[in-house]
């Protein structure tokens, strides 16, 4: 069987498999997510709302709970977790290695299903998305 390696950001997600345990990787998926990428005033509708206090002094900002950038990082969290269960539930590779920045990597593992999280031989915390494939092997193990 194989080894899944998954690369993640909070816009980018790619997929290799590792054949044998010293071998090079393939690339054999990706995952995108161009709304992480905006900027935050570019998500939102419009600016906070204001209010004054009830004697006419002061103004204060209404802000939303959760930044639009950060909300949109775990939706894409969501997805991948998502996919990464549904690999798994095909029973192609026998372990995986999750290597993911460091804040995303936070989502995702508040968004692994149990038996996914069961799976995961290592965790990198590191940001290698846009390392060509040679690069992101060097990061790993010798022997996956």
């Amino acid at each position: 069987m194989a080894t899944l390696v998954m690369v993640a950001d909070a816009s980018r997600a790619r997929f290799f498999s590792a054949t044998t345990a010293r071998g090079g990787l393939t690339e054999i998926d990706s995952m995108v997510h161009p709304e992480s990428k905006l900027h935050a005033n570019e998500m939102a509708s419009d600016k906070p709302g204001r209010t004054s206090n009830r004697n006419g002094q002061g103004v204060n900002s209404l802000d939303t709970e959760v930044d639009p950038k950060r909300q949109e990082a775990i939706r894409f969290a969501k997805e991948v977790s998502n996919r990464l269960d549904l690999v798994r539930q095909q029973g192609k590779y026998n372990r995986l290695y999750v290597v993911a920045a460091p804040t995303f990597l936070g989502m995702l593992r508040s968004n692994l299903h149990t038996e996914t999280r069961k799976w995961i031989a290592n965790e990198i915390n590191k940001d290698l998305t846009a390392l060509s494939v040679n690069d992101i092997r060097a990061h790993l193990p010798e022997r996956l």
